[in-house]
């Protein structure tokens, strides 16, 4: 019992549009996931998003810039975050 608990479990996530500038050119998605879970990002419904955002305000396609920001959103016991937000950037383009 204590190595299922122990174990992380795929759980299949996709990024949500939660902030941006459209004077930048900048949509940033967001995800959470909890101290047992291991995600599953499906980027190619990220990449649409963003996208499809990006045409809202003119551009063409977006790109992501590589790299994410965690956070810990919540903690307990000796610092152990038992849930983490991930933020991932991409610009808009006109390729």
């Amino acid at each position: 019992i204590a190595v299922f608990a122990l174990s992380a479990w795929a759980t299949n996530i996709t990024p949500q549009a939660t902030g941006g500038s459209k004077a930048d050119g900048t949509v940033t998605l967001s995800y959470e996931y909890g101290m047992f879970e291991k995600p599953v990002v499906d980027w190619s419904v990220a990449g649409a998003t963003a996208k499809q955002r990006c045409k809202a305000w003119h551009y063409k396609n977006a790109e992501a810039f590589g790299g994410a920001q965690t956070r810990c959103l919540a903690a307990e016991g000796y610092g152990d975050c038992t849930t983490t937000q991930v933020n991932v950037t991409y610009q808009c383009t006109d390729n």
